[in-house]
């Protein structure tokens, strides 16, 4: 089983419509239980990072993040969490990877929203990937480049596309609205 967990952030659905293409099952829960026992973990989100971090501390999801050893990725705004903080709202996250997540210079287009390439992929979520393809960003918070960068990305800076440590993967970009390579990015996970 495949749990996609459920926290006060949206773009859940566009999710779980991707996985169903790929032939996957899956539920879309904040159940501790029901994340625990599943298989694959996904974190997606859209939203806003104090509200989102709220909503995980006061269903002890949070606590139950650090407990997880099977694969699991995060997306966008789930990347961003998985940091030691964010300038949004000030917000302190969960802190698997060691670094922090900053605001886009206010004076630069933002938010990044489109199609973009990255660079230096490297790891299992990149197998049979040709980082000149381009993929979906959308966002104005980015993760500075640090030790679990596996992905780069250059707007305005260089930025961390993907990251991944031990078990824990996590993307910018949005695989389930990135077409053809996105699909092939999540089943690559889903392979783990």
């Amino acid at each position: 089983m495949i749990a996609i967990i459920k926290y006060n952030a949206g773009n859940i659905q566009s999710v779980q419509n991707a996985l169903n293409r790929l032939g996957y099952e899956s539920v879309i829960t904040d159940d501790s239980a029901l994340i625990l026992a599943a298989d694959k973990v996904i974190f997606p989100g859209v939203g806003e990072a104090s509200s989102a971090m709220k909503y995980l501390k006061e269903r002890g999801l949070d606590e139950v993040i650090y407990k997880i050893t099977q694969p699991f990725l995060g997306i966008c705004l789930g990347l961003q969490l998985m940091c030691k903080s964010t300038e949004e709202g000030n917000t302190k996250c969960l802190g698997i990877f060691d670094t922090e997540v900053k605001l886009f210079p206010p004076k630069e287009k933002v938010p990044h929203m489109g199609w973009n390439n990255f660079e230096q992929i490297k790891g299992k979520l990149f197998e049979s990937i040709d980082s000149k393809e381009d993929v979906y960003f959308v966002h104005s918070y980015y993760a500075e480049l640090c030790k679990d960068t596996v992905a780069t990305c250059n707007y305005i800076k260089p930025f961390s596309a993907a990251m991944q440590k031990d078990n824990f993967y996590a993307t910018q970009f949005h695989p389930e609205k990135s077409a053809g390579i996105g699909e092939q990015i999540l089943k690559n996970f889903l392979e783990l």
